[in-house]
């Protein structure tokens, strides 16, 4: 019996195996989420010195991107060893302090772990087996968690990021995993165009930009995943997590309306709900309107 035999076979094992992998990839996303907007930061620096002060010679720079440097505590530099990076349960041995200044180590890491890992599970169950369809979840899965946090961070939901994830559900949908072909493409053009406008419309009328481009871009990646039918609901449910969570936040952060708020967690949030979930939603909301339009 190969391996992928037997993960279809026990659905314990194929879970195990999911869990195990996502607190891996958990792990790799904090690194992500802290050093891609600090490499673009980096990068926008640079040319700026370049635009500003032609033919100046820049000092060799250490390299930094998603492989170099090694992890290091921010506090005092200590470089993290392979057996302190162990997911979830070096922070439960470590009590969640550095083993060198003895510093707090945020929570913030091993949940993203656990998130990762716990929806790789969630995933796992849907799908029931390994194949294209999980694969592509996963990757997408994994994406929007990334996005969701840096965009919370600073405010940016990356090129790097939402442009290869409109490829990406392009390419999974010429096989037809998720939706027609046809479906993701005009997804994609219509999940652009759709905040875009909304933009335009909000700032002639306001003089004020409501969003920004990567909220566009966002979009235009969970309408080729998932295909132009499924866009509506996804508004519509970014709208009731956005108002929901921003309502918690004021009470227990006391934010002012006035302060701004990241649209993109909204957007993931109710795109990977519609993603799992979006058939069953359709056929409870048909279903039901069928009852109400009989009685």
């Amino acid at each position: 019996m190969g391996i992928l035999d037997a993960l279809n076979q026990y659905p314990w094992l194929l879970a195990t195996a999911l869990l195990i992998f996502g607190l891996v990839v958990g792990s790799f996303l904090n690194v992500v989420i802290y050093r891609i907007p600090a490499m673009i930061e980096r990068d926008e620096r640079a040319y700026c010195t370049e635009l500003l002060q032609p033919g100046t010679a820049a000092e060799p720079a250490e390299p930094f991107n998603l492989a170099q440097p090694n992890s290091r505590c921010p506090h005092c530099g200590h470089a993290i060893k392979p057996w302190e990076n162990i997911p979830v349960i070096s922070y439960i041995f470590l009590r969640g302090r550095c083993s060198n200044c003895g510093e707090g180590i945020s929570l913030r890491y091993p949940a993203i772990e656990l998130l990762s890992g716990m929806l790789a599970v969630v995933l796992g169950w849907h799908y029931d087996a390994v194949g294209l369809a999980l694969l592509g979840g996963l990757i997408f899965t994994w994406s929007l968690i990334a996005l969701t946090m840096i965009d919370i961070d600073h405010m940016l939901l990356p090129d790097d990021i939402t442009l290869p994830l409109v490829w990406l559900g392009i390419f999974f949908n010429i096989f037809g995993t998720y939706v027609p072909l046809l479906d993701a493409v005009i997804g994609a053009m219509a999940g652009y165009l759709s905040l875009w406008s909304v933009y335009w419309l909000f700032k002639l009328a306001t003089g004020k930009e409501g969003m920004g481009y990567g909220d566009f871009k966002l979009l235009a990646a969970l309408g080729a995943w998932l295909g132009w039918q499924t866009l509506p609901m996804i508004i519509l449910l970014s709208s009731l997590v956005g108002a929901i969570l921003g309502v918690l936040l004021m009470f227990l952060h006391r934010r002012g309306k006035d302060i701004p708020i990241p649209f993109g967690p909204y957007l993931a949030i109710a795109g990977w709900i519609a993603f799992v979930w979006g058939n069953d939603i359709m056929r409870w909301y048909w279903s039901n309107m069928g009852a109400s339009g009989a009685a």
